[in-house]
């Protein structure tokens, strides 16, 4: 096994060490860090960066043609650790020499350290990982001089006198807004504050998960097994792909192999809307990027997504951007001419 010894204190040092010990190229976009190989040893990306305070993101999508681990240096009693897996599975331990936990796909690990001061994350060889890791810093009178950071370390540090490890539950809810991060295409500033904003729309819910299963003894999606999330999963995936296809939940159900119920259970879980709601919330998204994207007329959208009624279309539309389609499209033009 490879072992790559983590002990940076700052993003530019972190990258430098990853790029010595895994190859490939390094790309800096203001704050963000961005890591990419492909080479003997894998064939993936590691992005990270400093946001606002004292938290640090860390993404990781890769397959390792070798069975690697991170060995980070961690501090005791000052930084929790929020590492959830989207994709693949990958183990986690308080240091090299300490026994496994495994974090399956959709599943946040919740770690700080108490009487230990490194942590292990194992990647297995041809195993395609995607993890993201939000390290939470509560060292120091100004990191504690923010509500956040007083909080979270009350939460997972005070009071705690061994190392402390938690796994939720599973949750979709993350695993969404994971791809909104993958989806991100602005640059500058606004890339910026795009991920800073998703970062910490994971982490709050990485948060309130831990307050869900400590309060219920089962979750919310407790009843859903771990393939069928990732058949929810893959069912979503094809709805945004296809919002012209007439989906019925019948059909649906039969594309995945899930019954009515469990499909419902896992589309209220990752979505908080129905099947149905969600297949009508695709497609008004879709067409307001048609009508601001394209010449087609109401009519021709209508037809593109499958949709047989104009006066049913111009009612969901108005009922998300209280705006008819046609009024939407005017105010378009007149943006586009001013």
């Amino acid at each position: 096994m490879k072992t790559i010894d983590i002990t940076a204190q700052d993003t530019a040092s972190l990258f430098n060490k990853l790029k010595a010990e895994i190859g490939g190229t390094v790309e800096v976009k203001l704050k963000e860090y961005i890591l990419r190989f492909n080479n003997s040893l894998g064939k993936g990306m590691v992005r990270g960066m400093q946001i606002p305070n004292n938290i640090t993101f860390l993404q990781v999508d890769a397959k390792f043609y070798e069975n690697l681990s991170f060995n980070v240096e961690s501090p005791k009693n000052a930084i929790i650790n929020f590492l959830y897996c989207n994709e693949g599975n990958l183990s986690y331990s308080f240091g090299p020499n300490k026994s496994k936990t495994e974090l399956k796909t959709f599943q946040t690990g919740i770690s700080t350290n108490i009487n230990s001061s490194e942590n292990t994350i194992y990647f297995s060889k041809d195993n395609r990982v995607e993890s993201v890791l939000i390290s939470v810093n509560t060292i120091g009178k100004e990191k504690l001089d923010c509500s956040i950071n007083k909080t979270l370390k009350e939460a997972f540090i005070d009071n705690k006198t061994e190392d402390f490890l938690y796994l939720s539950s599973y949750n979709l809810k993350i695993t969404n807004h994971i791809k909104q991060l993958n989806a991100i295409e602005q640059e500058g500033v606004v890339r910026t504050l795009l991920i800073e904003g998703l970062v910490n729309t994971v982490l709050a819910l990485e948060v309130e998960q831990h307050k869900l299963d400590c309060k219920n003894s089962e979750s919310a999606i407790g009843n859903l097994t771990q393939y069928e999330l990732k058949q929810i999963k893959e069912l979503t995936n094809y709805i945004n792909e296809h919002p012209e296809t007439n989906f019925g939940v019948n059909e649906c159900c039969a594309k995945i192999g899930l019954s009515p119920a469990k499909v419902q259970d896992g589309f209220k879980s990752m979505h908080g809307k129905t099947l149905n709601e969600y297949i009508r919330y695709v497609r008004v998204k879709k067409s307001e990027e048609l009508i601001k994207n394209t010449d087609l007329n109401i009519s021709e959208i209508v037809y593109t997504l499958g949709l047989s009624s104009r006066s049913y279309f111009s009612r969901i539309f108005k009922d998300t951007y209280n705006c008819t389609p046609s009024k939407y499209k005017k105010h378009q033009k007149l943006a586009a001419i001013a």
